[in-house]
């Protein structure tokens, strides 16, 4: 069993990958509140669940903190924003996920709020509360409608595929909410599913707002899960299988940013540059083994300090920043 560290009012929320807000540069902002999974997905791009072998604690975080670290960035984005709740984990596992939709619901600038899920923690009633909260749309990670094929893949035994088919047809019939189906394709595992899942797709109504599928293309991580024999396809291939199925189905499966309404937008400065030196002190372990969070003096963003075996919580330590990207800060150790 993992460490489980309850983020607060000590550690800023923008600046890591793992938990907080980030932005890359558009007007969909990720908001991220926990890193929970229950499955064991054998293509996890991120290695979450019981049998990681690379994480050292989990982290959840306190919903009025995270809101008000939403408010700054979407001051930010000039409105029009679009806040998808997701996560390297699974997001639908927050305690206060509906509490989280309707804070976002009441920011002035959030135009939508989505939430990113593979569906094992719905329950029709969960659903009624997301719509009543104001949820615009589920991005459904289903990436096989046969159950046997289901288990095998997110690692889990008899897992209840039955079910979240089942829901996503009662949030299409039933509620306001979109359903946009995003499927995993992984090449050898699930090519025969593919089809299916766009023949439901189209069957059920899905996106009535938003594009109702978007194929996801497997890509290998560093820190991820490899599935044994699968072998990651170019960009090249993985479109010209699209435009395969688009013409086999008569069913559109190319997008562009503007159909999912995604444009450009204002980004929040980046603070630190790459070789800058930094005092920080250590506040908590990292997410990955080896690491550790730590906070500036300014206290305006979080770092991730790597290799830092030898360092303890409530060191004070000299840095230097490796990686800046998307204000998401990499650190390493002077003197270590």
């Amino acid at each position: 069993m993992r460490e489980m560290v309850y983020i607060d009012e000590r550690i800023p929320l923008v600046g890591h990958i793992a938990f907080g807000v980030i932005d890359r540069g558009t007007n969909v902002i990720q908001v991220r509140a926990t890193t929970l999974c229950h499955l064991n997905c054998i293509f996890c791009s991120v290695d979450a669940g019981p049998r990681s072998r690379h994480r050292q604690v989990e982290y959840t975080v306190d919903l009025n903190w995270l809101l008000e670290w939403v408010k700054a960035v979407v001051n930010i984005k000039n409105g029009d924003v679009e806040a998808l709740i997701d996560g390297v984990g699974e997001p639908a596992t927050y305690p206060k996920l509906i509490e989280l939709v309707q804070g976002l619901k009441d920011i002035k600038g959030i135009r939508s709020v989505a939430l990113q899920t593979r569906g094992y923690p719905l329950t029709y009633e969960l659903i009624k509360e997301l719509e009543e909260a104001g949820l615009d749309r589920i991005n459904l990670s289903l990436d096989a409608l046969d159950d046997i094929l289901a288990s095998k893949l997110y690692g889990v035994k008899n897992f209840n595929n039955r079910k979240i088919i089942e829901l996503a047809e009662y949030i299409v019939k039933n509620t306001k909410i979109d359903l946009h189906v995003a499927p995993l394709w992984i090449p050898g595992y699930n090519d025969h599913e593919i089809p299916k899942i766009i023949e439901w797709v189209k069957r059920i109504g899905a996106g009535k707002k938003w594009p109702p599928i978007g194929i996801q293309k497997y890509i290998e991580h560093k820190y991820g899960r490899k599935p044994p024999g699968v072998k990651e396809w170019s960009w090249n291939k993985f479109y010209k299988k699209l435009k395969e199925l688009e013409l086999k189905h008569n069913f559109k499966l190319i997008y562009s940013n503007e159909d999912f309404m995604m444009h450009y937008a204002p980004r929040v400065p980046i603070i630190y540059r790459v070789g800058q030196t930094l005092r920080v002190e250590v506040v908590e372990n990292g997410w990955l083994k080896g690491e550790k969070l730590a906070v500036p003096k300014d206290r305006k963003r979080v770092i991730t300090i790597i290799k830092a075996w030898k360092i303890e919580i409530g060191d004070v330590v000299d840095v230097r920043i490796i990686r800046n990207k998307d204000n998401i800060y990499i650190a390493k150790p002077l003197g270590y």
